[in-house]
């Protein structure tokens, strides 16, 4: 079958390294207990300030995960 539906989740990661590293972590963690994922979006990119440099990036993600045949 090659018509397929999707859920939409969200889910913020976040890392000190980078915003795709948030991403990555997002992803990784998400893919331990949810299956199919498929694709994703970045709807929102943010930040925590420490001593006038970038503590913590965060990172809004839609993920798409293939429902089941």
């Amino acid at each position: 079958m090659t018509d397929h539906v999707y859920k939409q989740i969200e889910l913020t990661g976040s890392s000190t390294q980078s915003s795709d590293d948030a991403v990555r972590v997002a992803l990784e963690k998400a893919s331990k207990t949810l299956r199919n994922l498929h694709w994703f979006q970045v709807t929102e990119t943010r930040g925590q300030i420490e001593d006038g440099k970038v503590a913590y990036w965060q990172v809004t993600l839609k993920v798409g995960l293939r429902i089941d045949d």
